[in-house]
């Protein structure tokens, strides 16, 4: 802390004693280096003009700025307070020119002098830093690195590595397929050709590492880069894809090994911030399943548009008390509230309800593990679709203003009794689209897989590979639709903001990815090589599970939005409203009875396309 102070003190000083001799100094340039020019009236007044300059100094700030990171806004703000000051003393020069003589130059050669006494003071201080730096890394072994992408943030990394002595990193190249950069210099380092280049290089300026720097390239590309990368045989990372640099900060504790992710990277959402701003600041936000992965994601985007209070419902403990623990900075300045509730429990949420009056709700809580839920029809019905039927029935009761239900791809002609579910958990949001009064937006938003989430098959694919294999792929033509966390959540508040009660919206999942091309990727990430490190067990399509995953129905058909990648489904679902609640009490008691073939029989009943009984009920 005493050191960053004389820091500034020691900066202050500099630039009060370079501007207030820049005044003399101007004087003795103008009249030839004769000293009888500074006359004692002259002396006086500089004296005092000093102090001016001092208070100037002090309410600019200037000594706050760091000397060995100058830029050109820094240099703008110099030039400012220099003219700032100029601009009074030719004011005074020429409303007094009988008390004091002030030549009408004076001003202007202060101005340069103290320009040019300032930037330089800062050039050399950086220059010696700089040179220190090199001096001090003598000796030590220093990581020779190759920069993969000369854009903004390869530079912003090469100059964060060449100024952290204690990364022991030293960029030597860059490479980038943008050829009007070839040949050029960023900090003295070389853009030695495109990505086809990457071994060749390794090998002339034997470099020890490869970092990629290309957070908002497609996965195309990054997958491209990771196969040159593997030829060399050298170790490389990378810096975040954009949704993870939200700050804007490029720094090296960002890097990171290169995930599967990456590979499948797709370009960036682009938010309508002020849409989703008007529906959620200011309102008391419920998200049920927030211990989940989409959950805790929205809980996460949610807390960025200042809403009035965040309700948080989970049925288990640990994960609400997991994402509260890796939240703490979002959740620091929101008021929020936890609650463990189960939303089958319909007295427990109409006490929620009463008491912490939603205006929103993101309902995520689901049973989602289709070969589970296989075993278990019974808890499937009760969880998906009778707790979205409390929901839903309070929401209109209680007035909410928004309801936003998470579907997926599996409830489009659903194979398994988890897809059949969430059908019909969107049909009960339909019902409730029906009942709400004007205003209010009742929604379903339907995606496929997001990567990383728990219990989805990354993570199992990377366990099994820890484990030395084998790693199990159900089917070697299995295809899935995949986004990640960040992007399925973002476009969810993004749906949202459209207003049109009773839709489905469908999100663009981009293009699907065979499953088994997914575990070889992981196992050659993982430094191995598939079926020679690492075998891959085909087992078997599981009951429920389909071959590929649709987002519509051949009858439903989808219209764009104003927001790309937001769909809407055209067709909705036409039923009678009293039939439809007369079929869930019906079903909620099969539930209730644990009746598993007549549960199944319901479900084709109120979803013909369930294909999970299609040869029973023929």
């Amino acid at each position: 802390m005493d050191n960053a102070i004389n820091k500034k003190l020691l900066k202050l000083s500099a630039d009060w004693i370079i501007w207030s001799a820049a005044f003399f100094i101007a004087f003795l340039l103008r009249f030839d280096l004769n000293f009888s020019a500074i006359s004692s009236p002259v002396l006086q007044f500089g004296l005092v003009l000093s102090v001016a300059k001092l208070i100037v100094i002090l309410l600019a700030r200037g000594y706050d700025h760091s000397w060995r990171n100058t830029s050109f806004v820094d240099v703008f703000k110099l030039l400012m307070i220099g003219s700032f000051a100029s601009f009074g003393l030719l004011l005074f020069s020429i409303l007094n020119p009988t008390q004091v003589l002030i030549p009408l130059s004076i001003p202007v050669l202060e101005l340069v002098v103290t320009t040019f006494a300032w930037i330089g003071l800062r050039a050399m201080v950086r220059f010696y830093l700089k040179y220190r730096m090199m001096t001090f890394s003598r000796g030590r072994h220093l990581k020779n690195i190759l920069i993969v992408g000369a854009g903004e943030s390869g530079v912003l990394m090469a100059k964060e590595m060449l100024k952290s002595s204690n990364a022991n990193l030293r960029p030597v190249a860059f490479v980038d397929d943008d050829l009007s950069k070839v040949g050029n210099k960023m900090y003295g380092i070389t853009v030695m050709g495109t990505i086809e280049k990457i071994p060749e290089v390794v090998l002339q300026k034997r470099v020890d590492e490869i970092v990629i720097t290309m957070p908002s390239v497609s996965g195309s590309v990054i997958r491209r880069v990771v196969e040159f990368c593997n030829k060399t045989g050298k170790p490389y990372k990378i810096i975040p894809a954009i949704y993870d640099l939200l700050s804007g900060k490029v720094n090296i504790n960002a890097l990171r090994e290169v995930a599967v992710e990456d590979l499948l990277r797709r370009n960036p959402v682009s938010l309508d911030k002020k849409e989703i701003k008007k529906y959620l600041k200011g309102k008391t936000i419920l998200v049920t399943g927030a211990g989940g992965s989409i959950g805790s994601e929205l809980v996460r985007q949610i807390s960025r548009f200042d809403p009035k209070h965040l309700v948080l419902l989970g049925r288990g403990e640990n994960s609400i008390f997991e994402m509260k623990r890796n939240l703490r900075n979002e959740l620091s300045t929101i008021s929020h509230s936890t609650k463990i509730a189960d939303i089958r429990d319909y007295s427990t949420l109409e006490h929620i309800f009463k008491t912490e009056k939603p205006e929103v709700i993101f309902h995520a809580a689901a049973h989602k593990h289709v070969p589970l839920m296989e075993e278990n029809p019974a808890q499937a019905i009760l969880n998906n679709i009778i707790g979205t039927r409390n929901l839903v029935n309070l929401a209109v009761d209680y007035g909410v203003s928004y309801f936003v239900n998470i579907s997926t791809d599996k409830a489009v002609n659903p194979t398994s009794v988890m897809g059949a579910s969430k059908r019909i958990s969107e049909q009960v949001v339909k019902w409730g689209a029906l009942q709400a009064n004007k205003g209010e937006i009742f929604v379903s938003v339907r995606f496929g897989n997001v990567l990383g989430s728990r219990g989805s098959v990354i993570p199992i694919f990377k366990d099994q590979i820890r484990s030395g294999g084998p790693v199990t792929v159900t089917h070697p033509d299995m295809i899935r639709y995949f986004m990640t966390i960040p992007e399925a959540s973002q476009l969810v508040l993004q749906a949202a903001a459209l207003k049109e009660n009773g839709s489905i919206f469908v999100l663009d999942m981009g293009e699907p990815v065979n499953i088994s091309d997914m575990a070889k990727d992981l196992i050659r990430l993982s430094g191995l090589e598939p079926e020679h490190d690492v075998k891959i067990e085909y087992t078997g399509i599981r009951p429920g599970e389909k071959m590929f995953e649709e987002l519509l129905t051949a009858e439903e058909g989808t219209q764009m939005t104003k927001y790309d990648k937001v769909f809407v489904a055209k067709n909705g679902y036409a039923y009678d409203e009293k039939e439809f609640s007369v079929k869930l009490d019906e079903l909620l008691t099969l539930a209730l009875e644990g009746d598993e073939t007549k549960i199944r029989e319901k479900i084709y009943e109120m979803v013909p396309s369930f294909t999970g009984l299609a040869e029973e009920v023929d």
